[in-house]
């Protein structure tokens, strides 16, 4: 008798750690269009910068708690007082960098949603509202930045975001699913 877990064939990158597989198989690819959402995966992904995305799943629920579940708009009104407590907080990367950039992104954000309505008009204009599929055989295979994830990059650069090169543009877009990265063997590539 086989159970379940044994049938199912998931992405390599996430397998043997339950935290990972259960954030694969909810999360990972599949499309967001809030954009309370898509601020919460574009400060992870800033924070994950130069790290393993595993560590930063680790710390999520500690950012939760410490950046005010995400809020971009309390975000943007940290006074110095709550960046020296975040910089204090072990329980998040303490990156001093990373820590200024994430207000500053929120800042910027705003700008955005004020510009084009929502932040996920914004982000989704880029590809016509329409995920791409990619037809990836083996994770390591997947790109760590592609001419979109440049041209996205460029663009937040300009609006004055921080720590959004094309590689963590991209990991972005994997996580959202503007890019459907799951290998073509794993369940969730046909269910996305």
């Amino acid at each position: 008798m086989h159970s379940d877990k044994t049938e199912v064939k998931r992405c390599g990158w996430c397998l043997g750690d339950a935290l990972y597989e259960a954030y694969h198989d909810t999360e990972w690819g599949v499309p967001v269009k809030d954009d309370a959402t898509l601020f919460e995966f574009l400060i992870l992904e800033t924070f994950q910068a130069g790290l393993s995305w595993i560590t930063v799943l680790r710390k999520r629920e500690n950012f939760r708690i410490a950046l005010d579940n995400f809020d971009y708009k309390k975000i943007a009104r940290y006074d110095q007082n709550k960046i020296n407590e975040l910089l204090e907080n072990q329980g998040i990367i303490r990156n001093k960098l990373k820590v200024y950039a994430t207000v500053s992104n929120a800042l910027a954000f705003i700008k955005i949603q004020e510009e084009f309505g929502s932040f996920s008009n914004y982000y989704w204009g880029f590809v016509a509202n329409k995920p791409v599929k990619n037809k990836v055989e083996n994770y390591r295979e997947a790109p760590g930045t592609t001419p979109l994830s440049d041209t996205i990059s460029k663009d937040l650069k300009k609006r004055g975001f921080k720590f959004v090169g094309s590689t963590v543009v991209y990991a972005m877009m994997q996580a959202t699913g503007m890019v459907n990265d799951h290998e073509k063997s794993c369940f969730r590539y046909e269910e996305l």
